[in-house]
C-alpha cells in the first residue's frame, strides 16, 4: 500500500511538472515564432500578461493541490486504512471463530467419548452385577438342594431307624407269637 501511495504521489507531481514543463515549451515556441514573424497582436504577444499566466497556472495548481487533490488523497488513504483494518479485524475474528470451532469439535469428541465408556463400564457393571446375583441365586440353590439333601438323608435315616425298631419291635412279636404257638 506504500509502495501505491508513493507511486500515485509520484505520479500526481510528475504529471504536474510534466503538463508546467509541456506549457512553458509551448508558450515559449509560440513566443519565438511571433518574434521571427515580427507581427503584433498574436495569440501570445511577450509583455506582462505571460507571466502573469505562468503565476496564475502555478498558484492554480497549489491550491488546487491543497484544497482538492491533499483531500482526496486523505480520504483515499484513510478508506485504505479502514478497509485494510477491518480486513485483519475480520481475519483476526475468522481465526479465532476457526480455533473456537476446532476446540468445540475437539470437547464434543471428547465428551462423545467419556460417553461411550460410561455406557460400556455401566454395562460392564451390569454384567457385573447379574453374574454376581446369578451366581448367589446358584449357590443359594445349590445350598437349598444340599440342605433338602441333608434333610432327606437325616429323615430317611430316622425314617430307617423308625423303621429298625418297628422290624426289631414286629420280629419280638411275631418271635413271641410264634413261640406261643408252638407251645400249645
Amino acid at each position: 500500500m506504500k509502495k501505491a501511495k508513493r507511486f500515485v504521489k509520484f505520479a500526481y507531481i510528475y504529471s504536474t511538472y510534466r503538463f508546467i514543463y509541456v506549457m512553458i515549451n509551448t508558450l515559449l515556441l509560440s513566443v519565438i515564432e511571433d518574434v521571427k514573424s515580427g507581427t503584433q497582436g498574436g495569440i501570445f504577444d511577450f509583455n506582462a500578461t505571460l507571466p502573469l499566466m505562468m503565476v496564475q497556472f502555478i498558484i492554480l495548481m497549489i491550491v488546487l493541490n491543497y484544497l482538492f487533490y491533499k483531500p482526496v488523497t486523505n480520504v483515499l488513504d484513510e478508506r485504505t486504512n479502514y478497509i485494510r483494518n477491518s480486513l485483519t479485524t475480520a481475519s483476526a475474528y475468522l481465526l479465532q471463530a476457526d480455533e473456537l470451532t476446532q476446540k468445540y469439535e475437539e470437547a464434543l469428541a471428547e465428551s462423545r467419548k467419556q460417553a461411550q465408556n460410561i455406557i460400556r463400564q455401566s454395562q460392564k457393571e451390569a454384567q457385573d452385577i447379574v453374574a454376581v446375583n446369578i451366581k448367589q441365586a446358584q449357590q443359594e440353590a445349590e445350598k437349598l438342594v444340599d440342605e433338602a439333601s441333608e434333610q432327606l438323608n437325616v429323615q430317611k435315616e430316622r425314617a430307617l431307624k423308625t423303621l429298625e425298631d418297628q422290624v426289631d419291635i414286629l420280629s419280638d412279636h411275631i418271635k413271641s407269637k410264634l413261640l406261643s404257638c408252638q407251645f400249645f
